[in-house]
């Protein structure tokens, strides 16, 4: 039976887990399980790189030529260092140029002057539990107003879900509002997939919601932790899921809780977790 405080810190990744399915998030979080590279999540990492390396040149530098020299030395890192990786996207490479045109329609990196990039952040909501994760992006205006930017390689949702896809901008208003006392004037995620923006000015009472909706989930989590209880949600969603062999949904067993002492966290941040 897991102790009190746990968990003591989740990322909006690990959130959106257990909303999706307990059983993942205890197979993530708890057993550890090893997983297969995930195409569309490492071409993603391949752009975000590139991108984030764009803002390291002179602003004047910022072209759609250099994004793309960029992109390849990533993709050779790639390579050199995790040939798994490199192979579950090397029918997807040609993808980049399209991902960056998209970037470059949506923004003009050479009128920018990004305040961080790829912040990582871990703020108490709790005197036992912290949020925690990396924001790709941080504007400051010369007003000092707040801009969160977020890309995505992938397709902007439907009218339907643009509020789950919110969830996770608000989450990081909310982060930063606790850490700096002020909340961000603009949430703004760019789609490369289709060359989308949605954005969002968020206001005080929906960051309270956030945080209300954070801490029930971190309290679902230990209830389930104390009764050792993780239930499967099986969806369409489960079709993408590594471990179905394990899965009572889908005819599994799965494998005995491990000690309690091997998966109470011990936490750093995990990148892009």
């Amino acid at each position: 039976m897991a102790e009190a405080g746990f968990p003591r810190s989740l990322s909006v990744s690990r959130v959106n887990d257990f909303l999706t399915c307990p059983l993942l998030y205890r197979f993530r979080t708890i057993d550890r399980l090893p997983e297969a590279p995930a195409p569309a999540a490492i071409m993603g990492t391949l752009v975000h790189s590139a991108l984030e390396d764009l803002f390291a040149l002179p602003a004047a530098q910022r072209t759609d030529q250099a994004a793309a020299e960029l992109f390849d030395k990533a993709w050779s890192r790639l390579q050199e260092e995790d040939e798994s990786s490199a192979t579950a996207v090397a029918d997807r490479i040609e993808t980049s140029a399209t991902l960056l045109a998209s970037y470059f329609a949506l923004e003009d990196p050479t009128r920018l002057a990004p305040h961080a990039l790829e912040m990582g952040f871990e703020t108490a909501l709790t005197d036992d539990f912290a949020i925690r994760g990396y924001i790709d992006r941080v504007d400051v205006a010369p007003d000092g107003r707040i801009r969160i930017v977020d890309y995505k390689t992938g397709k902007a949702p439907s009218a339907a879900f643009q509020d789950k896809a919110m969830f996770q901008m608000k989450f990081y208003a909310l982060a930063w509002w606790r850490l700096h006392g002020t909340i961000p004037a603009m949430l703004q995620l760019l789609y490369l997939g289709n060359t989308r923006m949605l954005r969002l000015e968020p206001t005080e009472s929906e960051l309270l919601a956030t945080e209300r909706k954070v801490l029930a989930v971190r309290e679902s989590i230990a209830l389930a932790a104390r009764t050792e209880n993780f239930t499967a949600t099986p969806s369409r969603l489960c079709d993408w899921c590594d471990h179905q062999a394990l899965c009572p949904a889908k005819g599994g067993t799965p494998p005995p809780i491990p000690p309690q002492d091997l998966w109470l966290e011990r936490s750093p941040i995990t990148k892009r977790s």
